[in-house]
């Protein structure tokens, strides 16, 4: 076993392990640690642990220092130097009209080297740009040209999920990914939907592609030939998640296909191919063996039952405890009963309680009576009478006069 730090000299890079040196450094502390191009700043991302001595390459470089006050402020005017020299570098590139796009500017600890980092489509001879940049900041220039995915982890950003790029926040290496795992996986294959912002395949996709590898193993390929608890039929469709297949029933061809659990089928030809020669199907009351009660309650689409106790304390919840829901249920029984006898009695007059005397009904109150009709008028009848005796009392006439006589016949 080995002591190691892990440090890293960039947010989002690479994470490279040193020797403590019996220094106890705590994650997040800077310090200064000996590499190959000498001395470099770093921030401790993992505190002194013990690893396998096959998970380091040997001869494992030391940590000098941690950083002081005056490293700090060396760390910042480098910051600041890598702005402008970003900006010089830029006007030079246009100047000389090279193809290549500047990412990002490196100054190392000591100020003595300079590393420009850039993309392009293509080779560019830089040699006349190297002259003008050395001349300028009289360090050791160095280029590099770098691809769409490493320049997505310098400059960060969000993906279409909505969260920071996982390059930037702790992949360390890319890992490689082809347009098989998206057909695997059942993705749309449309560029945009499983591109990142760098314009590759999204790295994601190798995160559940282990999983899927082992579901496809356990999961019949489409077109197979399975036998099912209903009968024989084709596989339309799998579901690797959930691992559900839906099958076409050869006896019910019109019908739509049924869904069915992996562990209730049968493969009796894997793909596409020829119906095997001989093969019968079994009868109706072997293949309902392969019935399972998960898979009919997924066909059926019934919810799972909770169990008593689970209801129990959805009611207790609620409804309270147990025994005061019966004394609760027990005393509306007795005051309905009550209710209900003292109902019985006064309806029938039972003992012990008088009946009630009659009340005199109101006299009905009377109705005007429709005036007869004009001559050669029928009399209005109906709802045109009683649209007549709604009118308004002011155009009704006289209270206590009695019906008008009928115009004299000429």
């Amino acid at each position: 076993m080995t002591e190691i730090i892990s440090v890293r000299f960039r947010p989002g890079g690479k994470q490279y392990y040193f020797d403590p040196a019996g220094l106890n450094v705590t994650e997040g502390q800077s310090v200064i640690v000996e590499t190959g191009k000498g001395l470099e700043y770093g921030a401790c991302v993992k505190h002194n642990a013990m690893v396998d001595d096959e998970s380091v390459v040997q001869p494992l470089r030391p940590v000098v220092r941690i950083a002081t006050e005056k490293d700090e402020k060396q760390a910042r005017e480098n910051r600041a130097k890598e702005k402008e020299a970003l900006r010089i570098c830029q006007q030079l590139v246009e100047r000389h009209g090279l193809d290549m796009k500047l990412v990002q500017v490196e100054y190392s600890f000591d100020g003595g080297k300079v590393v420009f980092f850039f993309t392009s489509d293509g080779r560019v001879d830089f040699r006349a740009l190297v002259k003008d940049l050395a001349g300028i900041f009289r360090a050791r220039i160095e280029l590099r040209q770098i691809g769409v995915r490493d320049e997505a982890r310098l400059l960060g950003g969000f993906g279409i999920c909505g969260k920071p790029f996982c390059c930037a926040q702790f992949l360390n290496e890319f890992q490689p990914v082809s347009i098989k795992m998206a057909k695997t996986q059942n993705l749309s294959l449309n560029p945009t939907k499983i591109s990142g912002t760098c314009g590759r395949l999204m790295c994601c996709l190798k995160y559940e592609q282990g999983a899927y590898e082992d579901a496809v193993k356990r999961c019949p390929k489409q077109e197979s030939l399975v036998e099912c608890p209903d009968g024989v039929g084709t596989v339309s469709s799998v579901n690797l998640l959930k691992e559900q297949v839906k099958v076409r029933l050869e006896e019910e061809s019109t019908e739509q296909p049924k869904s069915y659990l992996t562990s209730e089928l049968r493969v009796v030809r894997s793909g596409k191919g020829k119906r095997p020669e001989g093969y019968a199907p079994p009868p109706k009351a072997e293949l309902e063996k392969l019935r399972s009660p998960e898979g009919e309650r997924i066909r059926t689409g019934r919810k799972q039952p909770d169990s008593p106790a689970d209801l129990g304390a959805v009611l207790e919840r609620y409804l309270g405890p147990a025994d005061d829901r019966r004394q609760k249920q027990g005393g509306g029984q007795k005051q309905g009963g009550a209710r209900r006898a003292r109902g019985h009695g006064q309806g029938r007059g039972g003992q012990g309680q008088p009946k009630q005397q009659a009340q005199p009904k109101p006299a009905p109150r009377q109705q005007a009576q429709p005036k007869p009709g004009k001559e050669g008028q029928p009399a209005p009848s109906g709802e045109a009478a009683h649209k007549r005796r709604s009118r308004p009392h002011h155009r009704r006439g006289k209270p206590g006069g009695g019906q008008s006589a009928p115009p004299a016949q000429s």
